[in-house]
């Protein structure tokens, strides 16, 4: 009888060898598809690794569920990623309604009120991210984007650089 203590030694095989077998073809199918299997480039990337990262976890630890099925099913969410991606690079259309564009919430030390707002950031969460980026006075920051992804990219400089144009391609400025 299993607690939550102690398992039957078989399945601590079984699980073990799941393990070995379920990171094995992880591996090749990460090989197969490219390194941005793993990436969290969009908003679509991210949803997908924690999809993987729930299928291996069932895999692993619930013995009913079977090793070819949970290959499958990751080789499934791992073409999807592929063929989204491809979609996205290919089509103008499909990347505006299927991608989520960065928004500018700082711009050369003053806050975007109504960029924060739209992105659902308080005042406090973008203060935090400039303090995690070692910004001591607003006046460093060039710019700060929330990125696709959800994450939060602080530009800033010590100095009196000017930031490239370049650096803000493809971000919302309203």
């Amino acid at each position: 009888m299993e607690n939550w203590l102690n398992a039957a030694p078989v399945l601590l095989i079984k699980m073990l060898i799941t393990v070995i077998l379920i990171f094995t073809i992880i591996i090749v199918i990460t090989r197969i598809s490219g390194l941005r299997s793993f990436a969290k480039i969009s908003s679509f990337d991210f949803a997908s690794t924690i999809a993987i990262g729930s299928i291996i976890a069932t895999i692993i630890l619930n013995p009913d569920q079977s090793l070819l099925k949970g290959g499958l099913a990751l080789g499934g969410i791992l073409l999807f990623q592929t063929v989204f991606a491809f979609c996205v690079r290919k089509s103008k259309f499909f990347k505006k309604i299927a991608t989520n564009k960065p928004m500018l919430i700082m711009e050369n030390g003053e806050i975007l009120f109504d960029n924060l707002h739209k992105t659902n950031l308080s005042e406090e969460d973008l203060i935090a991210k400039l303090r995690e980026a070692n910004v001591i006075d607003f006046g460093q920051v060039l710019a700060v984007v929330l990125e696709s992804t959800g994450d939060v990219s602080v530009l800033h400089t010590a100095t009196d650089k000017k930031l490239m144009d370049k650096m803000l391609q493809g971000v919302r400025r309203k």
